[in-house]
């Protein structure tokens, strides 16, 4: 039976009484297009997008009925063609794609067109969130102070952002000082339902951020992709990808007493890595996730890249419903996302045998215990009573078989320190409660400050060589976290408030005491971080501190409290009061009652109208910004902007392709090497080759700024590839001392 587009587009009515049109999907499967209602939400999602943009061109009825009759143990080779509903940027991938657009109208100008011509065809929102770098921590001023350092790092970069603001029309930005790019899409960017001429359908995006992921815990279908791809989908183009298999998650229980999202994330990545899900759909289904809170399906939503899927997918239900509602979305959004979901049949948490998945992973949430992850990988969980015994056996275990290779050392050994006291083998030296993982959690992030509470009252204090800093994802956090009364013993535990941006998650952490990054690069020493990010890569966090652990706030609190990485916090005791008595930490740890009650803290909708009204005008920093017009960019000299070089010699025939023959390896990497590694976003080492060529045109150590904060150059960002100072070339033959030969593999190579 040929497919009719026509025949699909119903009308359907509101809750309130309104009505509207969709592409209908249960008409498609009564059409007999194919068993619709047993497909995975997820791709229900996407069946709907190739529905509604069926052109016969880009989309094809083959596409549609290839997907309506998607058979969940297929061999996978027939290609989706999936037109996205909008386009997010974060501002380190963001620039250089805006400097592409820019590049693009210089090119149409030279062909006398109009330069207008070029123009995102999909709504793109650009945040500004990952230029703030934590120099300033424990001061009570260091949010601003971080700010204005931020500004004036970044100052030509924000101008360029800014033209982009006024050229083009469907590009919009979130400055910076106001959150995380996923929290703020989590928070604000999405209505979960949009309209235009009158038909309805669902959000979708891809983002040029690997972790817009988080954003399937509102049942929206969305991904991170690479600069290429998210610049094709900002110019109509459909993103292609493979038709996947969807692995369910069947989640049943409940987490129990002391259990957080955190720990449950850790489980689930643990999990989903030894299920092999790279390059499929997961997603979760059950009376287990029914009952998780919209954070904490954020939280683990956030983490798909670290288990390696494309999305991790939360089908819309009420929880979602409730979500939209309480952080400030109108009464008339949320009424259209109820009615057109469940006008698609797609409302409410899948039970288990309802949808066919090309197989399904069981977890009991009751199993799940507190653990922490690293110290290199965001899979390698390790459980709280653990933990002390497994960082002995890596310090001591060879390089080579994945430790520290210090069995023949001391490992008590103090190194005095002034102002510090002394330091040694696995001592914390950052504790960061950052990045979007976790700060979009209103449970962990209260339970961080109760714990804090608590610990302040038995008199506790962290160590002095802890750099602690409190990065949430949106202004929303420090609101909730005052009206709590929490904010004040997290500061006085040294967890001020610092940025709302992508901290120590991205490599900007910022430096340590000159005196600490001294003894511990001499002493060859192996600190520790503890953060409640997403990503714990080697250098990844700091250059200097090998082992990196992911946790919950919480734990975060925890740990720099203990101000070691090496301790069983399940049986000794995390401090000593100053009366000499011994405080553990099940003594001082929020019950789930505690925290419940200061939930209600974290759920008034005026709070999130109010702090995402308008925050322009919030922000004087950005508004102190000399904006840039006109529709084309005059690229004045800039080592932070650059016309891109793609387009120095296009031409409207394209040239025949040239063979590529000779070619050769320039390194072989072993396993868990991600393009984190390859092209790092941390700092720039004043003898690499990208700051021997920046110290070339008289920009000096201290003004470097990061590696992220400079894409939109690419001179600079050739050089900074293979820069991680913890690479390893498989190429190159080891050291003198045996050891595969570390950083620098272009320099050494």
């Amino acid at each position: 039976m040929p497919l009719s587009q026509q025949d699909t587009l119903l009308e359907f009515g509101f809750a309130s009484g309104r009505s509207g049109r969709l592409y209908s999907l249960p008409a498609l499967e009564a059409a007999g297009i194919g068993k619709v209602s047993r497909l995975p939400v997820s791709l229900r999602i996407v069946l709907e997008s190739l529905l509604r943009n069926l052109d016969g061109k880009r989309i094809t009825e083959d596409h549609v009925r290839q997907l309506a009759n998607w058979q969940p143990q297929a061999a996978r080779s027939e290609e989706i063609p999936f037109v996205v509903a909008r386009i997010v940027l974060q501002d380190f991938t963001g620039v250089p794609l805006l400097c592409d657009l820019a590049a693009m109208r210089d090119v149409a100008v030279r062909f006398g067109k109009n330069p207008r011509i070029i123009e995102p065809l999909v709504p793109v929102d650009l945040v500004v969130d990952h230029s703030v770098q934590v120099d300033h921590f424990r001061e009570p001023n260091a949010l601003d102070l971080n700010m204005r350092l931020e500004f004036r790092r970044n100052a030509e970069r924000y101008r360029f952002i800014k033209w982009g603001m006024q050229a083009f029309d469907t590009f919009r930005v979130v400055p910076p000082g106001i959150g995380i790019v996923h929290q703020v899409n989590l928070e604000y960017l999405t209505q979960g339902v949009y309209h235009r001429d009158g038909v309805y359908f669902p959000d979708t995006l891809v983002g040029s951020d690997s972790h817009t992921t988080m954003i399937n815990a509102l049942g929206v279908v969305g991904w991170g992709v690479g600069g290429i791809e998210a610049e094709a989908g900002m110019l109509g183009q459909p993103v292609y990808i493979l038709t996947p298999d969807v692995v369910g998650v069947h989640l049943s229980g409940r987490l129990g007493e002391g259990v957080t999202a955190t720990d449950l994330v850790l489980v689930v990545t643990e999990v989903l890595r030894k299920t092999q899900v790279v390059g499929k759909f997961v997603e979760f289904f059950g009376e287990g996730a029914a009952s998780l809170t919209l954070p904490d399906r954020a939280t683990i939503a956030n983490m798909t890249p670290e288990y390696g899927a494309t999305i991790g997918f939360f089908p819309p239900d009420e929880e979602t419903a409730n979500y939209l509602s309480s952080t400030g979305r109108s009464d008339q959004e949320v009424d259209a996302f109820c009615s057109y979901f469940q006008a698609q049949q797609l409302f409410g948490m899948p039970r288990a045998g309802e949808i066919d998945y090309s197989s399904v992973v069981e977890l009991d949430l009751a199993s799940v215990v507190p653990s922490v992850a690293g110290p290199k990988r965001p899979q390698d969980r390790i459980v709280i009573p653990e933990l002390k015994r497994r960082f002995a056996q890596l310090l001591s275990k060879p390089a080579d078989d994945g430790g520290y290779g210090k069995a023949d050392q001391s490992l008590v050994a103090r190194y005095a320190l002034p102002r510090v006291g002394d330091i040694g083998h696995g001592d914390v030296l950052i504790a960061a409660i950052t990045s979007c993982t976790n700060t979009s959690n209103p449970g962990v992030m209260l339970a961080a400050g109760l714990l804090a509470q608590k610990a302040v009252a038995r008199g506790l204090h962290v160590p002095t060589q802890v750099k602690t800093s409190l990065a949430p994802g949106s202004r929303v956090v420090t609101e909730y976290l005052g009206q709590a009364g929490l904010l004040e013993p997290l500061e006085k535990l040294g967890f001020r408030v610092v940025a709302y941006g992508c901290t120590t998650c991205i490599g900007n952490a910022g430096p340590l005491d000159p005196e600490i990054e001294r003894v511990v690069s001499e002493q060859d020493l192996i600190c520790a971080s503890v953060l409640s990010g997403n990503r714990n890569f080697e250098a990844r966090i700091h250059a200097g501190i090998k082992a990196n652990f992911l946790m919950s706030p919480p734990l975060v609190v925890a740990f720099a409290l203990a101000g070691r990485i090496g301790i069983d916090l399940s049986s000794e005791p995390l401090a000593f009061d100053s009366n000499g008595v011994p405080v553990y930490l099940r003594e001082i740890w929020p019950s789930q009652e505690e925290i419940g009650a200061a939930l209600r803290q974290a759920t008034d909708p005026e709070a999130y109208r109010r702090l995402y009204k308008a925050f322009a005008r919030d922000n004087p920093l950005w508004e102190d910004i000399a904006a840039v017009t006109g529709e084309i960019y005059l690229w004045d000299p800039s080592t932070y902007i650059a016309r891109p070089p793609f387009f120095d010699d296009f031409a409207l025939e394209p040239p025949p392709l040239v063979s590529i023959r000779g070619a050769r390896a320039l390194a072989i990497f072993g396993d868990s090497v991600t393009t984190d590694h390859i092209s790092p976003a941390g700092s720039i080492k004043s003898d690499s080759p990208a700051g021997i060529y920046l110290r070339g045109l008289g920009v000096t150590p201290d003004e470097f700024n990061s590696y992220g904060s400079r894409r939109g150059n690419h001179e600079v960002m050739m050089r900074g590839t293979f820069a991680n100072v913890r690479i390893r070339n498989l190429m190159l033959p080891p050291g003198t001392d045996g050891q595969p030969v570390e950083g620098g593999a272009f320099a050494r190579g």
